[in-house]
């Protein structure tokens, strides 16, 4: 595992475009002993072969495997741009990561990288940055960026009788999540929620919060209440809490702000708990028994890295089709295949298995470009 320390960020950089930066990132890794003289050439010619832009205001410059014998030792040089730098295709870099790695061992820094680095409102988070210790805290996974919501949080169809009850049921699940105290339970008690429309109610608190968690609840029966501040009986269909105690609190809030806005609140409630869980946290919702699926497996001497990531990315693009994809040996879980980011930290190595679910019209057509692509060797030959 990576450990970064301050000694590997530089603050506060400018470059005049993507080479300059790229040669003074080769420059600290040179200086450091961790390449030798020459690598610069290797780094500039991958970022000819395709861009090392991963997204989210970050890219992870490296050498080609050409130049793999000039790696010394493995490690890192980080170059922290607060004004960004023009990456070619309209795209901005915040924070250049460069990369030196024998073998496969860069798949480790880059799967470890991009679940960091794949979180909503991360570039930002990065551009704002003043220290070395706050962004070792958001590459490290130390920052909370989106707010905790899994299926424990949420209780649908609760035998509840009023709103009340809805409310306690809501803080005692994030209580139980140890996101909040005794002190957050008593205060959206106290304070009660607020209306939103259609059927929808919102209780939120900051008191007592050590994560930023949010809980759904939805009564088994029609329930009435009073709204105090107009006088008026509204029905309640489901309650949403949020125990907020850092930015991580904006992503939801500006989601029920869309969904309000296009009259949508209702769709909450036509949803199951797996399908919110996807709806606030851009998890991949599990395949319908519809999607058609194939295993190919990956024959790149040293896996997929950013080139032959970005060339699986490239085709999956072409399909209209939702197309998700797991490492069968590694955690399970499955992501989008459109998104680079996701794709690469799922730290895909030589031999490993990808599974493959597609859902949609195209869906055949997208696999079998898929598993030619992947037959191919992903732009780096067979």
């Amino acid at each position: 595992m990576l450990s970064l320390t301050q000694q590997d960020i530089v603050l506060n950089q400018s470059a005049r475009d993507k080479t300059a930066a790229i040669s003074a990132l080769a420059g600290e890794l040179t200086q450091q002993g961790l390449v030798s003289e020459g690598y610069v050439k290797g780094m500039l010619a991958r970022e000819a072969q395709n861009s090392t832009f991963l997204g989210s205001g970050i890219a992870i410059p490296h050498g080609t495997t050409d130049t793999r014998d000039l790696v010394q030792q493995t490690g890192v040089k980080i170059h922290h741009y607060p004004q960004g730098v023009n990456w070619g295709d309209g795209n901005t870099v915040y924070l250049a990561i460069g990369i030196a790695a024998k073998s496969d061992e860069h798949l480790g820094i880059l799967k470890q990288l991009t679940k960091v680095l794949s979180a909503d409102g991360v570039a930002e988070q990065i551009r704002q940055s003043n220290t070395a210790e706050a962004l070792i805290s958001l590459l490290n996974g130390d920052t909370q960026l989106e707010a905790d919501f899994d299926e424990s949080l949420i209780a649908l169809h609760f035998p509840a009788t009023d709103l009340l009850q809805l409310t306690a049921v809501a803080a005692g699940l994030i209580k139980n999540k140890q996101a909040a105290d005794n002190a957050f339970v008593a205060d959206v008690i106290a304070e009660g929620a607020s209306y939103l429309g259609q059927g929808l109610w919102l209780a939120r608190s900051s008191k007592g919060v050590s994560r930023t968690t949010m809980s759904f609840v939805t009564p088994s029966q029609d329930i009435i209440h009073q709204e105090q501040s107009i006088h008026q009986e509204q029905p309640v269909k489901g309650l949403l809490m949020l125990a907020a105690c850092n930015a991580a609190c904006h992503k939801p809030l500006n989601l029920l702000a869309q969904k309000m806005y296009q009259n949508q609140l209702h769709t909450l409630f036509e949803a199951d708990a797996a399908q919110l869980s996807a709806l606030f946290t851009d998890a991949q919702p599990a395949a319908s028994d519809e999607a058609n699926t194939a295993v190919f497996k990956i024959r790149n001497a040293h896996g997929l890295h950013a080139r032959p990531g970005a060339m699986l990315v490239s085709v999956a693009k072409k399909f209209e089709s939702a197309i998700q994809v797991k490492n069968l040996q590694g955690d399970g879980k499955s992501v989008n295949a459109k998104s680079l980011m996701k794709v690469i930290a799922l730290g895909v190595k030589h031999g490993h298995e990808l599974e493959f679910m597609a859902d949609g019209s195209d869906a055949p057509e997208a696999l079998s470009a898929i598993g030619d692509a992947i037959a191919a060797g992903l732009g780096e030959g067979r």
